[in-house]
């Protein structure tokens, strides 16, 4: 194989269970077009070559991104053409996906099993690095879907367990089966819940945080504001990118686009800084299907902000004049704030 070089991005310890991480991850899911239109599996593998030979080591997919499970099958073809051993792949189970935009999750034992077995055959991997229950399902206790995950682990098929938007109980619980190694949810400029629960419970129990949508869905890119939305883009069906929200919000991109020349680096390198400054056990995950955008996002790092900077970003995008709500209506019922399960 080829030799990679790579340039220096940090790396950092996700969690407390062992698992090494580059300081920036890369959040696969884009490639197989959720907010644009999809890219060849030949220019996926391009774009994730290109984030690993720039330093990026940490990949996130999961079952449910693409059609028919396209997406891990486009990042398995991509892991070929690199060190398995120098990357860590994160992947997810949970989500249903029936009818087009119709979803339902389910946690039961022997799904996750099921689920487990069919991401190692399309990623085509002897064991995934990092594996998330990607929704909560309410209907059954955490505890067994726990208990599937720890023989998976016991079995070397996964290495570490994650949960994703799991609520501060589920978490606790989940913990006290097998440790958790992160939590994936949404953390941005605009998306800020997490701080007064979730973020101290995962601090005071060892487990990282991998924030996807670090960008606000691309909105601290540009998108919908130095750009049109793609036409097939599900952004479109975004409460935070239409009518009266849309305007609203790009107020705020305005405000923070004049902050961030103030530091002499570009909107979404000032947000994704923002976070980067919340702590080395927060991960951020962007994604992006141009290679442009990934030097963007990666000169983030080089971003140096003070105690005082932070304030000043943060009232720039005053989360009680964000407008529209987080998440797809569809996706509503299934966020942190309601993922509690059955007791065992």
């Amino acid at each position: 194989m080829e030799d990679t070089s790579q340039t220096q991005i940090p790396r950092v310890q996700l969690g407390s269970q062992g698992l090494e991480v580059s300081r920036l991850g890369f959040g696969c899911g884009g490639l197989s077009g959720i907010y644009n239109a999809p890219l060849s599996h030949e220019a996926g593998c391009s774009v994730i070559k290109e984030a690993f030979s720039r330093g990026i080591t940490f990949f996130d997919t999961s079952d449910i991104y693409g059609d028919n499970h396209d997406n891990e099958i486009m990042v398995g073809k991509a892991l070929k053409q690199l060190p398995r051993e120098k990357v860590q792949l994160a992947t997810k189970f949970g989500i249903i996906s029936s009818d087009g935009f119709q979803f339902g999750v389910n946690g039961t034992p022997e799904y996750v099993r099921t689920c487990c077995e069919a991401s190692l055959k399309r990623l085509d991997v002897n064991y995934i690095d990092l594996y998330y229950q990607h929704r909560i399902d309410v209907s059954v206790p955490i505890e067994d879907t726990m208990g599937e995950l720890k023989k998976l682990v016991n079995e070397g098929k996964i290495r570490y367990i994650g949960l994703s938007e799991a609520s501060a109980d589920t978490i606790s619980r989940a913990h006290a089966v097998h440790p958790i190694t992160a939590v994936q949810m949404e953390y941005s400029l605009w998306t800020r819940e997490i701080e007064n629960e979730i973020i101290p419970l995962c601090r005071k129990l060892g487990i990282g945080i991998a924030s996807y949508s670090p960008l606000g869905r691309g909105f601290f890119g540009g998108k919908a504001v130095l750009e049109s939305l793609p036409a097939d883009s599900l952004l479109s069906m975004h409460p935070r990118f239409n009518g009266e929200n849309l305007e609203k919000n790009k107020l705020l991109y305005n405000k923070l686009a004049n902050l961030a020349a103030k530091h002499a680096c570009t909107a979404p390198q000032l947000a994704l800084a923002w976070l980067l400054h919340q702590g080395s056990h927060i991960i951020p995950i962007p994604g992006t299907t141009k290679v442009k955008n990934l030097d963007i996002n990666i000169g983030s790092l080089d971003v140096k902000l003070t105690e005082e900077d932070l304030k000043e970003i943060c009232d720039a995008v005053p989360i009680d004049e964000v407008g529209g709500e987080r998440e797809y209506e569809v996706f509503s019922k299934y966020v942190w704030n309601f993922a509690n399960t059955p007791s065992k």
